[in-house]
């Protein structure tokens, strides 16, 4: 049985509780960082779950990849915004531990939905 919606897809569901973690934890980011680091590492986790939505309906594997590497593209930006907050001070080895782990789980369902993508004889080229 297939997917219906883009909900249904495990890489989506991986990155979308990232993104609510990253909200979790960004809101005790301080005030000053409310316009800098804290609007782009939400908006680049935002995106990683947005672009695979937004692939889930493109009807080509080109088309669909296309979106699934800008939502890896955001993905990595996002592993360097997780670091860059840590040595900053803004969150321990805890809050880190969980944000890498939420990460790296999304990372490889992402993969694998992009291996899966490229393997199915289903989809058009």
């Amino acid at each position: 049985m297939g997917t219906y919606s883009f909900e249904d897809v495990l890489a989506w569901q991986k990155a979308h509780a990232f993104v609510l973690y990253v909200y979790e934890v960004t809101r005790s980011f301080p005030e000053d960082e409310r316009f800098g680091l804290t609007s782009q590492f939400r908006r680049a986790a935002v995106s990683i779950e947005a672009n695979i939505a937004e692939g889930y309906k493109k009807l080509s594997k080109q088309d669909k990849l296309r979106f699934l590497n800008i939502a890896q593209g955001s993905l990595e930006e996002c592993r360097d915004y997780l670091l860059l907050a840590h040595d900053l001070g803004y969150y321990g080895a805890d809050v880190f531990a969980q944000l890498h782990q939420k990460i790296e789980n999304a990372s490889m369902f992402l993969n694998s939905y992009c291996k899966g993508i490229i393997n199915n004889s289903g989809i058009k080229d």
